[in-house]
């Protein structure tokens, strides 16, 4: 193949762009320093969401691996489904080397508005990872 050859040229570009991708996701998901004493931190990252509905209720599935439940916070706000807590980043793991890290660490916060109508949160819990919330319709 020649030097010139396109072929060469959009893979290198191709190969550059993944590489940028992966520095940029490295610096938006770095683990979030401790707050100082009293302070609350901005969140810092949304967990992916899937939202369903049917005749009776909304069914709301956040991804939250390695998310401790008890640092889950669930509220509807104004018609607007409030998911908010915090991964942390196990304390046995604080000194060890991280040789890769793409689960995102520190507070997260998402919000959705919600179809119009009244709902009840029923039942929060975990599920394979992710946080199901059954909205019952009122």
């Amino acid at each position: 193949m020649k030097k010139t050859d396109p072929r060469l040229w959009m893979w290198s570009e191709a190969l550059e762009t993944l590489s940028r991708a992966e520095r940029m996701h490295r610096q938006i998901f770095q683990p979030a320093a401790r707050p100082g004493a009293g302070a609350r931190r901005a969140p810092c990252w949304e967990p992916p969401v899937d939202m369903l509905e049917d005749e009776r209720e909304l069914l709301v599935l956040a991804a939250l691996p390695g998310v401790d439940p008890e640092q889950i916070s669930v509220s509807i706000q104004n018609g607007v489904l409030v998911i908010s807590g915090e991964r942390v980043l196990p304390p046995e793991l604080r000194r060890a080397t991280i040789h890769r890290m793409e689960l995102p660490q520190g507070r997260f916060e998402r919000q959705l508005a919600l179809p119009p109508g009244r709902y009840d949160v029923t039942r929060p819990r975990m599920v394979n990872g992710c946080l199901a919330i059954v909205l019952r319709k009122v």
